[in-house]
């Protein structure tokens, strides 16, 4: 998909939600050059000039965001087939997946873990404008211990200066952010998701070396030990957040009060990847998933800062356009309509350091655009019907959904 040209346009809905709440309208959007220019709320005329897409009954809100994906991933192959793939087939895959996405209203992916960093040259593609794709931060392949999680991704390093001497690769190659596997995975065979990878004063050392860099740093943590040593090494994420212990998933509060205080405290973004029920799924991850639902509440209700996300390619259940059905299907499990959509567009964006440009709609901010059903506020369902998608101003073709 090529970029388009720009110009003035005007949107005109019944419903918007902004990011943090909803409206009912009619509600008119104008956009100019890529960004949002005006929000009207008063029900005022389009001028001569202006381009008027007018789309009724339907429900406007943010691109959303996905702040944890696996562009290179094939959800439907083997994680570690990823070893031997080319770098053709690597990026040709992570393009196929990000078109998928922002068709789906995804239009900013935050990758986490890439192999020989094809990602990067997908980001530079779509700035290039070459072609129309969503907005890409990217990590390159995410550090780990050798044989550790996703160690077939290719940034094995075990020792503090192994470690150091990788966020210097990546920060030379310019990658975004830093990615650590802080404890061992669930796709990666002989690892173990209960267990830390790495020590408080090596996750101290990535950090330490990133910042000097001014890079951030988020890292994949389950165990319980893993996120207590990630908050305390200055990280600025942790994803999944899990919570897991010996005993296995256990409520966040019970479990560990001291860690959900220390990251409140710290400000850290916890980038809860949404966990599913799916048909054919054994009992005992059922009730993980369950139990993870319960800490997701825990950790909203404390105020900790959540952004809500997909983990997309791991498995056949995470193609790279589930977002949406991810979100309609939590909203079925205590979470509000406001609290579900601002996770996967203000907050999101936040927590990946463009909540200044991207999840808002707002004067000023980059025109990345979802128009869904109508009703939103009442059924997330509507996520998954579609009717238009803009991305800096320029509206996507939209293509077949997988999910």
């Amino acid at each position: 998909m090529k970029a388009g040209p720009l110009g003035r346009i005007a949107i005109r809905v019944n419903q918007v939600f902004d990011g943090y709440r909803f409206h009912d309208g009619p509600v008119m959007v104008v956009v100019e050059e890529g960004r949002i220019s005006a929000v009207d709320f008063k029900r005022a005329g389009c001028s001569q000039d202006t381009t008027l897409v007018d789309l009724g009954e339907s429900t406007l809100l943010p691109g959303l965001v996905d702040a944890h994906a696996h562009l290179c991933w094939d959800p439907d192959g083997e994680p570690e087939d990823l070893a031997g793939d080319s770098y053709e087939a690597l990026l040709g895959r992570a393009r196929r997946h990000a078109e998928a996405a922002l068709s789906s209203g995804i239009t900013t992916i935050r990758d986490l873990g890439d192999r020989d960093f094809a990602t990067l040259s997908l980001r530079e593609e779509y700035r290039r404008g070459t072609t129309l794709g969503p907005e890409l931060l990217v990590s390159g392949p995410p550090l780990t211990r050798r044989g550790g999680h996703c160690w077939f991704l290719g940034g094995e390093a075990d020792s503090a200066e192994e470690l150091v001497d990788a966020v210097n690769e990546r920060a030379a190659r310019g990658v975004d952010w830093i990615k650590v596997m802080a404890t061992g995975g669930f796709t990666t065979a002989g690892t173990d998701p209960w267990q830390p990878q790495y020590n408080g004063d090596q996750l101290a050392a990535v950090v330490e070396a990133a910042h000097r860099l001014g890079l951030p740093v988020t890292v994949h943590a389950h165990a319980t030990a893993g996120i207590a040593a990630a908050a305390a090494a200055g990280v600025e994420g942790i994803e999944h957040c899990t919570f897991l212990s010996e005993s296995g998933l256990v409520a966040s509060p019970a479990a560990s009060p001291d860690v959900i205080e220390a990251i409140v405290a710290r400000g850290v973004w916890c980038g809860v990847t949404i966990p599913r029920l799916v048909p054919g799924m054994p009992e005992d991850i059922a009730a993980l998933v369950e139990d993870m639902w319960r800490n997701i509440r825990q950790l909203m209700d404390s105020g900790a800062h959540v952004a809500l996300s997909t983990d997309a390619g791991v498995d056949p259940e995470k193609p790279h356009d589930v977002l949406p059905v991810e979100l309609a299907d939590l909203s079925r499990h205590g979470f509000s309509a406001t609290e579900v959509l601002t996770g996967a567009t203000a907050a999101a964006a936040a927590s990946c350091g463009l909540g200044h440009r991207k999840g808002r709609i707002a004067p000023g901010y980059d025109a990345d655009l979802l128009a869904v059903a109508a009703g939103l506020d009442e059924d997330l369902a509507g996520l998954c019907d579609v009717k238009a998608v803009w991305r800096s101003g320029t509206q996507v073709p939209l293509q077949h959904r997988r999910t």
